[in-house]
């Protein structure tokens, strides 16, 4: 998936798939405020820009984002 066709967010359980984490560790760090989340309805979604940055170590990006 190119970035142009990818998804803006990400399903919690795909996150902790990009982290190398399991899913309820993933759940954890959004309760947790570790890893950045959306709460829609009832669905919680991972801003990949803001986890990308993240990742990379940019945590003033990832909050600004």
């Amino acid at each position: 998936m190119t970035t142009a066709t990818a998804a803006a967010t990400l399903k919690v359980e795909e996150a902790a798939q990009l982290l190398g984490i399991g899913r309820n560790q993933a759940y954890e760090a959004v309760r947790r405020g570790e890893i950045p989340s959306l709460k829609i309805g009832g669905r919680i979604l991972v801003p990949r820009r803001r986890l990308m940055a993240l990742i990379n170590g940019d945590e003033e990006e990832a909050d600004q984002l």
